[in-house]
């Protein structure tokens, strides 16, 4: 296959563009290389992926095409596509990301919908208070709040980069005015910013895997996406037990606490965050992507 160069004889038209990065993505290893290639060049030409299809015959300019080089070029070496184009679709809503941030996934989708239906399940209760912990791009306070326009959050991170990407998105998105980011390790927060009677709900993607596993993890993440993010330096077990352990003083009467889970770890959660009888096993929820537990609710004992 020739290579992506402007002395090409034959025109780089968008349609040709498009056939040429899928395959040399594809070769490459790169997950959904079409999807990907569509990404890059949408985000080359300042368009939309969809308009790219009424486009066939176009070229980019100049300076675009040696933009789209360079980034199919850093894609081929497994760097995610979302952090190239510093975004990334989420619950229908566009964040902001960078290498200081973990890409959401849609497997945290389920949580999000998981923390809307218990709110709205309080029919009687006031606007619920949330924690999430852990924050990153904010993608889970920003969604929930999107969608439960009364309800007020609180949202830490240990990285002041992850709180300035959080605060950008929600700027962007409307919801900064309901939404407090503090730089915070795990439970550390700072008594002001605790509501009187405590939070209606802890919600928590935690960095889970184990450290010994980390060396497997496919290159786009291992290599790119944030250690903090991705394990605890351990087990992979111990931010659930510190919300085991402390969130009861910060947590309401009958308060509940949401988390995801790592595949095929639904039973060491259960066991880190039942262990000291504070809290008791409500429910668990598969996610709709891969229908692995993705999602374990507890509460208050």
């Amino acid at each position: 296959m020739t290579t992506l160069t402007q002395s090409d004889a034959t025109p780089w038209t968008i349609g040709r563009l498009l056939s040429w990065t899928a395959e040399f993505l594809a070769r490459n290893g790169v997950d959904d290389p079409r999807l990907s290639g569509e990404v890059l060049l949408a985000h080359a030409a300042d368009c939309r992926r969809i308009d790219l299809y009424a486009r066939f015959d176009r070229k980019l300019e100049n300076g675009q095409l040696d933009r789209f080089r360079e980034w199919v070029r850093r894609a081929a070496a497994h760097e995610p596509v979302a952090y190239l184009v510093g975004r990334k679709e989420f619950f229908s809503l566009a964040f902001h990301v960078t290498p200081d941030v973990l890409i959401p996934r849609a497997e945290t989708e389920e949580l999000v919908e998981c923390i809307i239906d218990l709110a709205r399940s309080r029919s009687t209760a006031p606007p619920m208070r949330l924690l999430d912990l852990g924050t990153g791009s904010g993608c889970i306070a920003i969604a929930v709040l999107s969608q439960l326009r009364d309800a007020t959050c609180v949202a830490t991170d240990i990285s002041p980069a992850a709180i300035g990407v959080a605060r950008g998105n929600a700027e962007r998105l409307g919801v900064a005015d309901r939404l407090t980011l503090v730089q915070a390790d795990r439970l550390a927060l700072p008594r002001e910013v605790v509501p009187l009677g405590g939070f209606d709900l802890i919600a928590c993607n935690p960095p889970y895997i184990p450290l010994d596993q980390l060396a497997g993890l496919d290159v786009a993440v291992r290599d790119f996406e944030p250690q903090l993010a991705l394990t605890d330096g351990g087990d992979g077990l111990s931010f659930y037990q510190s919300i085991a352990d402390g969130s009861a003083e910060i947590l309401s009467a009958d308060g509940v606490v949401a988390v995801e889970v790592a595949d095929g770890a639904t039973p060491e959660v259960i066991e880190a965050m039942t262990r000291g009888g504070r809290f008791g096993h409500r429910l668990t929820r598969k996610d709709r992507v891969v229908g692995k537990e993705r999602v374990l609710i507890f509460h208050r004992c």
